[in-house]
């Protein structure tokens, strides 16, 4: 990432039918603004399209046109109406392939799930020429080929594979990132980790938890283009767990 005294924008495409019927509220379009404002990078605008083809290729090529960035959520999955992949190819003007490595990893993860059938290998599929981007919640990866990004539309998947891109993108300041340990269950302390991180703008926190000596505990990495967030953030962080009996370890255990 660079300092840059230009605006870096990014735009959101949300598919699914489900999402305008109103049989599922969307929680992504929240999960991803902040995440890129955290990076330093506007969230400009947003579409939700239907699972239709033309509707998908339309929006995917006015809209990385006009900005640095294009993130998609959803219609990656095994199902036959799971069409973004095809629809970004098309649009990209590129054929449809399946990613070798992508396949391997579906290989391992459902090496004891009942297998790699024919479903599950569309999850493999991705526009030819496109990288990968890792998954640590369930096998199939996200996407990446040139400013596209493919994301999956379970919000807790979505949030992995934002994770695993944090810090990779280029536009404005540089990500800062500081970690605070503690020998606590992620549960126990989830109230403490929304509370601290609504009160700043522009910050985020990722909870890691471990087991190690026959005990839980978990890291928290604190992000911000901000130093005197950070450090705020950090001492707000090492109040709240101290007021709740638990040690906090500055740089993480």
């Amino acid at each position: 990432m660079t300092d840059s005294p230009r605006i870096w924008k990014a735009a959101l495409i949300v598919v699914g039918d489900e999402i305008l019927s109103g049989r599922t509220q969307d929680k992504n379009i929240a999960q991803v603004a902040t995440w890129l404002g955290v990076q330093g990078i506007r969230l400009a605008e947003v579409r939700v399209v239907p699972d239709v083809t033309e509707a998908i290729v339309e929006a995917v090529n006015t809209l990385r046109a006009r900005n640095d960035y294009l993130f998609t959520t959803g219609g990656i999955g095994p199902t036959h109406d799971d069409i973004t992949v095809d629809a970004v190819a098309e649009a990209l003007g590129v054929g449809v392939v399946i990613h070798p490595e992508a396949r391997a990893i579906l290989e391992r993860y459902y090496e004891t799930r009942g297998g790699l059938n024919e479903a599950r290998l569309r999850m493999a599929r991705v526009p030819e020429g496109a990288e990968l981007i890792p998954n640590r919640m369930s096998g199939a990866p996200g996407i990446q080929i040139g400013n596209v990004f493919l994301m999956a539309g379970v919000p807790s998947i979505t949030a992995g594979m934002l994770d695993a891109l944090t810090g990779t993108l280029e536009g404005g300041l540089p990500l800062l990132s500081q970690t605070v340990g503690s020998w606590v269950a992620e549960s126990e302390i989830a109230d403490l980790l929304r509370e601290t991180e609504r009160a700043y703008a522009n910050c985020a926190i990722g909870s890691y938890p471990f087991f190690r000596e026959g005990k839980v505990g978990a890291n928290f990495v604190i992000r911000s283009t901000d130093p005197a967030v950070l450090d705020s953030v950090a001492e707000d962080l090492t109040t709240g767990l101290r007021a709740l009996g638990r040690e906090a370890i500055a740089g993480g255990i």
